[in-house]
């Protein structure tokens, strides 16, 4: 009988402890400590399977390794298509993570069914019944998908052995166990172990691996860190289950851009391309809203930037930012009172980017600017016109990466002008749009794309 030995490990982070701590001094997380009981190693070493032996080769000069042009196979989902890089590589590592019920069993179904050849759908979660209604709704009814409800990551691997997929799809990562181990389904140690078997067997038969896991309550992927170092592509599955819309972003991708961008819309029928642009409302010109373009790894996307100012009337005027971080629009603020002459230290601000996009693009910081100047005088923008800039704190517009590129997209979108930084542009640029270049926020209502107020209005500020 294996000797057994208990240790302890940070359900967050995964480090190991001599003794119970309340506090990980790794992590700094509290409460996240517990006792991990498993086998001896040398036990463990003797009984060891097939798929977590390693075969070990001398070590090869750098010069003398070939190398080919990477045979891609696509999903038959394009927006996935375009996260991943162009499609799957054999022996391809997938880990996709996302809130629960935002979709990912029914992306990875859709992906299944999509498949050419032959699929094992590996489940934890669902029965063999439950994931065949899904597939009745969703018209996925690929003959050449075997469904497999089970936990145990040996007998999974068992089953892939013998069978030999084109595609093998774990749903999820925190429900298998590795009776090796005496941790329960869900651990450190058993979301590790069972992820190492999993990814050794997909490299050394080059078969395409998609692991779908859990996230924590602050959005990030559930399990120890060496998860994500372990696969080669992570993705996330966004959005707002109140919206059609969701995003598939690709966090690291070693055979691909990271950080592309897919949209899809939620229908009856599950998940499609999502047609046009979802966060760009086509409506009448109101004060207050301004278009930019910002990019998710290669792909730009047109969003529209909301802002209302507000009379604080009694307390300390409310900074509140919904698809934007916080902080940045509180320095915008500040910067568009002093450098631009807007008053807005005595007044209620409230920013949303339309669509439940967050943007983390610093050039979207002009667009911001352009908003709350257009909502605190009541004045309208200049029609069909982009805000591209990042603003610093002493009221210059810097430059962007990709300009070329963002106003090709306004100009495919039928934009007809763009203010854009004066610093750094090219003299030579073939402005597919009219261009006001811009060197700073100096004399804000002065502005040529700020424009009289609408009928009716009168000026707040």
């Amino acid at each position: 009988m294996a000797r057994t030995t208990s240790h302890y490990e940070c359900t967050a982070c995964g480090a190991r402890h001599a003794q119970p701590l309340g506090k990980c001094g790794a992590c700094g997380s509290f409460g996240t400590i517990e006792e991990v009981r498993g086998a001896m190693k040398k036990d463990l070493a003797r009984a060891r399977s097939a798929f977590s032996e390693s075969n070990y080769q001398d070590p090869v000069p750098l010069l003398s390794v070939e190398i080919s042009e990477t045979q891609r196979t696509p999903t038959g989902l394009d927006e996935l298509d375009r996260v991943l890089g162009g499609g799957v590589v054999p022996g391809m590592v997938v880990l996709l993570g996302g809130e629960p019920g935002i979709g990912k069993s029914t992306l990875v179904l859709q992906w299944a069914a999509a498949c050419a050849g032959d699929v094992l759908y590996a489940s934890g979660e669902e029965s063999e019944r439950q994931i065949k209604l899904r597939a009745q709704r969703l018209g996925a009814e690929n003959p050449r998908i075997h469904l497999f409800a089970e936990t145990d990551v040996r007998r999974i691997l068992e089953a892939a052995d013998r069978m030999k997929p084109a595609l093998l799809l774990v749903d999820s990562i925190q429900t298998l166990f590795d009776p090796e181990f005496e941790a329960s389904s869900g651990s450190v140690s058993q979301v590790r172990g069972c992820a190492t078997l999993l990814a050794r067997w997909a490299k050394a038969t080059g078969t395409p691996l998609v692991l779908v896991g859990h996230v924590t309550k602050d959005g990030s992927l559930a399990g120890p860190k060496v998860l994500e170092h372990l696969v080669d592509t992570v993705l996330a599955f966004e959005g707002d289950r109140h919206h059609h819309h969701r995003l598939l972003r690709a966090l690291k991708n070693r055979f691909g851009a990271a950080f592309e961008l897919g949209v899809f819309a939620m229908t009856e029928r599950g998940l499609v391309p999502a047609e046009g642009n979802p966060f760009f409302l086509e409506a009448e010109p109101r004060p207050g809203c301004a278009a930019t373009v910002v990019l998710s790894g290669t792909r730009p996307v047109i969003v529209e930037i909301q802002a209302l100012v507000a009379s604080a009337g009694l307390g300390i005027p409310r900074r509140t930012a919904l698809g934007i971080d916080g902080q940045r629009l509180s320095m915008l603020c500040a910067v568009a009172e002093r450098r631009g002459g807007i008053q807005l230290h005595d007044r209620d601000v409230y920013l949303n980017v339309a669509g439940g996009l967050e943007v983390e693009d610093p050039a979207a910081d002009l667009a911001v600017v352009a908003a709350l100047a257009s909502s605190a005088t009541g004045r309208l923008l200049a029609d069909r016109c982009l805000f591209l800039g990042e603003v610093g704190l002493t009221g210059e517009v810097r430059p962007v990466s990709q300009l070329p590129l963002r106003l090709q997209e306004g100009r495919r979108l039928g934009f007809h002008a763009a203010a854009v930084p004066r610093l750094g542009m090219d003299p030579g640029l073939d402005a597919p749009l009219e261009l006001h270049p811009e060197r700073g926020l100096e004399r804000l209502r002065a502005k040529p794309w700020l424009r009289g107020r609408p009928e009716g209005a009168d000026e707040e500020g």
